[in-house]
């Protein structure tokens, strides 16, 4: 529907400036887009229920004639009630409306109408508060949308019913015919009408099968057209592995998971001649760090630079000493680049970056800056890839020749996201914890415990161990939730009075979170008070006991890295999650961390429950935002992958009159989606 794209919004009936705005946010600038909105529900009118009937249904249109009109009752200056009573024959119901004169004046006793709401039994009959009403004319489906500021559902609609109108009588389909045959998906032109005003509900669920899947179609084709300009060869095919050379550097033995994640990484450098593209993927605690630096060994002794870029300066600072302490002996130089370091020191590394004197730079995204240049980049490393966009990622792998890239998360990946952002990319699992690492015993409480919980945390740090207590909040604020700076005070007038305690959080100055996290690693401080700052790399073997308030506004992957926190050193360690929730899925995640420290089983769930913007926190997995369709559906994900291949292997660019829809949405989709203000996939054909 292009040509419906260059329409404005404003060409439709009762649309002005102002209104054009509101319709704006929601997505809708033109008169295509608006048909893009799609409902976020239906209220079925079409078959409605007795009075009896509807008794037992949370929401429901009943039918039914009217008896009588009561005299409305004023309780009060800016409330009006207005009783009806109503009847199907067969029971009679009592409806109550709060200040709707105009509705009720309109109901004609002896006539009869449509109620939709929710239907209770009382001690003398059945009663419905506040219902939408309609002629017995209406009975037919009514779409619901997400309201946006002033701007309502039913004007929405309105807005929509027009747009519907101006409809061609025949639309291009974005999905080829052959593609829609062999997956029974219905045509274009059905399922835009039928999203919106659908003939019965079967028909919404086959519209809405047509959108989910055209939407995970057009994404697939984005990321494997964007990821297809990656497969061009390497200059920096190795020539040797090093490997034995590296471990003798090691005070430990690897895993065999960490010595075959090593081999499958060296050997896609010695002989492909495309760029290696690894994913290492392994719950927390499981030897990543170690992997990769064994990679990056094996890479500077071939003549290469590494770039290693980690979410946050405490993980940075941390690598740094890890590498730097490793390889000094071995004449490697490391550096750390990170945005609090000083604009001389900054000065004097790039120069000697570019000159390829720094082996190995570990860095934030202080490293996708313009002015960091390197003379032979050959490896890129991104440690909990997770917390980068696409572009992010993109932009430091642009600063080599078709580098080799090694992608790296604690953080265990359901497949179907899996598949979605790192499709092309070869897998290695680190399925095995190295000797010491342990089970981390897990309770889910409510708030009456707290004394219990401190007087536990206080056994423990009289026993010479360490304790995390997580908050959600930095600051106090207009929340329920109480913030980390809040709660330290609170813990001065508890049972751990005595206790040496700091809080740590991201909007502290570098030096002083180092300054800090130093202190609790080396036992001058017993409790550390935290936001999620310390969700990953921090490896502080003295702490037993995590302690995490309002648990429930954590995401289930999120609480497992906070949980990887303890459980590092040789003593039993605890994970306790306060919260006071009642919501059942809420509840049911909680008890999924009690029973369980699989990760993938974790993610597994935590995808299922709060789908991927929360799995991975707010847009954090670089994928446009998505309307319809659901990345937990792995049937559908994975037809898509496969109509998306099999579209790209016979035309790569979208080239063919066939797929010229096809190409539209999939430019208009990824154009539309920033990361950091930058244009995602610009490079599209």
């Amino acid at each position: 529907m292009p040509s419906l794209y260059n329409m404005p919004i404003q060409k439709l009936d009762k649309i002005g400036p102002k209104k054009a705005e509101q319709f704006r946010k929601i997505g809708a600038d033109s008169v295509g887009e608006l048909l893009r909105v799609y409902p976020r529900a239906y209220e079925d009118w079409s078959k409605p229920l007795t009075i009896v009937q509807g008794a037992d249904k949370d929401i429901c249109c009943i039918k039914a004639r009217i008896e009588r009109v009561h005299t409305p009752v004023r309780i009060r200056s800016n409330m009006i009630i207005y009783r009806v009573a109503v009847t199907d024959d067969e029971s009679y119901m009592t409806i109550t409306f709060f200040n709707q004169r105009y509705t009720v004046e309109n109901l004609k006793v002896g006539s009869e109408y449509l109620f939709y709401g929710t239907v209770r039994k009382n001690f003398d009959g059945y009663e419905m508060s506040a219902p939408a009403v309609e002629s017995t004319e209406k009975s037919n489906i009514h779409p619901i949308y997400s309201q946006s500021g002033m701007l309502t559902s039913r004007q929405i609609e309105n807005a929509v019913q027009q747009a519907v109108r101006l409809l061609p009588e025949k639309i291009n389909d974005t999905i080829p015919q052959g593609v829609r045959e062999k997956y029974d998906i219905c045509s274009l032109d059905y399922a835009i009408r039928n999203i919106h005003f659908p003939e019965s509900m079967d028909a919404a669920g086959i519209s809405g099968k047509y959108f989910a899947f055209e939407e995970l179609l057009i994404l697939q084709l984005g990321i494997l057209m964007l990821k297809s300009g990656r497969k061009t060869a390497t200059p920096y095919r190795l020539e040797h592995e090093y490997t034995k050379e590296f471990l003798k550097l090691l005070p430990f033995r690897p895993t065999n998971a960490q010595m075959r994640a090593i081999k499958e990484c060296t050997d896609d450098m010695l002989y492909n001649d495309k760029p290696m593209n690894r994913l290492i993927q392994g719950d927390v605690g499981s030897g990543k760090t170690a992997v990769a630096a064994a990679v990056c060994y094996t890479a500077v002794k071939n003549g290469l630079q590494c770039a290693f870029m980690v979410p946050t300066e405490i993980l940075a600072q941390q690598h740094f000493e890890e590498l730097s302490g490793m390889f000094e002996s071995m004449g490697i130089r490391t550096a750390i680049l990170t945005g609090s370091v000083k604009a001389s020191r900054k000065k004097m590394i790039n120069a000697l970056l570019k000159a390829g004197e720094i082996d190995i730079v570990i860095g934030t995204h202080a490293l996708i800056t313009d002015n960091v240049e390197f003379r032979e980049l050959g490896l890129v490393v991104t440690d909990e890839q997770h917390r980068f966009g696409v572009a992010q990622r993109a932009a430091l792998i642009s600063k080599g020749k078709s580098p080799h890239i090694m992608v790296m998360s604690a953080t265990p990946i359901p497949r179907t996201l899996a598949l979605m952002i790192f499709g092309d990319m070869e897998l290695s699992v680190l399925d095995e914890l190295p000797p010491g690492r342990q089970k981390v015993d897990t309770y889910f409480v409510d708030s009456s415990k707290r004394e219990r919980i401190y007087n536990f945390i206080k056994k423990h740090i009289l026993g010479g161990n360490r304790c995390y207590i997580v908050c959600p909040l930095v600051e106090k604020s207009e929340s329920e939730l109480i913030s980390a700076e809040e709660y330290i005070e609170r813990l001065k007038k508890s049972v751990l009075s005595d206790c040496r305690m700091a809080v740590l959080h991201g909007k502290m100055k570098a030096s002083e979170k180092e300054r800090i996290m130093k202190e609790f690693s080396e036992g001058e401080l017993d409790i550390l008070v935290a936001t999620t700052v310390i969700e990953v790399g921090i490896n502080v073997p003295s702490a037993t006991v995590m302690l995490i308030e309002n648990a429930d506004r954590f995401g289930l992957s999120q609480l497992h890295q906070l949980r990887g926190r303890v459980g590092r050193g040789k003593a039993k360690s605890y994970c306790i999650l306060v919260s006071d929730i009642r919501n059942p899925v809420s509840i049911e995640r909680l008890n999924v961390m009690c029973r369980t420290n699989d990760g993938f089983e974790i993610a597994d769930e935590d995808l299922r429950l709060r789908g991927p913007g929360d799995f991975f926190g707010s847009r954090q997995h670089g994928l446009p935002e998505l309307k319809t369709a659901h990345l937990s559906d792995m049937v559908l994900v994975e037809a898509t992958r496969a109509a998306a291949a099999e579209i790209l292997s016979s035309d790569p660019r979208l080239e063919l009159k066939e797929h010229a829809a096809l190409r539209f949405e999939t430019r208009r989709l990824f154009s539309a989606f920033r990361a950091d203000d930058t244009p995602l996939f610009s490079a599209l054909p």
